[in-house]
């Protein structure tokens, strides 16, 4: 992750994502994003926003991603996006009441999701809420691009450890956990608060 420039690989990426299944699409935009959003008030940030799906779904959303092929593609799609670099997100401090991060903590190397999560609470309101999805197994392994396999214990910890407070975990598209090495979709959801933003300046 981070900022870096634009490479061939970004673009099959891109690509890749403009490929998604009917089904797929089908069940994000009337299964999966209608429960993301009630867990999201505000203005809120979508993290990774890929080809801006959940940008264009949820009203008062605004995108970011490290892919200048995405940004460009949400933008054509008269959607506000913006670009990632050096792992810096262009909007001000405290700028958001809330902020989703979903099927991205995946993909960004262990060395670097420290930075990231603080950068993105530079932009979270104090009290805010984070919305988090990771894959299980099945879908993990699914994408060579992914980096790092976070178990339910892993990903809570991990956030706890930057200040943030749990507010919920759930699964989804079905609650057990047993199909995380069945179903390529499935994946944990984690809601959380924010205890205590930096200050703008």
């Amino acid at each position: 992750m981070g900022g870096a420039m634009p490479t061939p690989d970004m673009e099959t990426y891109s690509q890749y994502l403009k490929e998604r299944s009917i089904s797929g699409f089908l069940y994000r935009k009337y299964y999966l994003y209608p429960k993301l959003a009630r867990k999201l008030t505000g203005k809120v940030l979508d993290y990774g926003c890929g080809i801006g799906d959940f940008v264009q779904f949820r009203p008062n959303t605004i995108g970011v991603d490290i892919n200048t092929h995405n940004v460009d593609y949400c933008r054509h799609r008269g959607l506000e996006a913006g670009l990632i670099e050096d792992n810096h997100i262009p909007f001000a401090d405290c700028s958001f009441d809330g902020v989703m991060l979903d099927n991205v903590l995946e993909h960004i190397p262990g060395e670097a999701v420290d930075s990231v999560i603080e950068e993105i609470k530079r932009v979270l309101k104090t009290g805010g809420t984070l919305v988090v999805g990771v894959p299980g197994l099945k879908g993990y392994e699914s994408d060579r691009d992914h980096k790092v396999y976070y178990s339910e214990e892993s990903l809570l910890s991990l956030f706890l450890r930057h200040g943030f407070e749990s507010r919920e975990l759930f699964k989804m598209p079905v609650a057990s956990k047993k199909f995380e090495h069945i179903l390529r979709q499935f994946c944990v959801y984690a809601v959380f608060t924010l205890k205590n933003a930096r200050k703008p300046a």
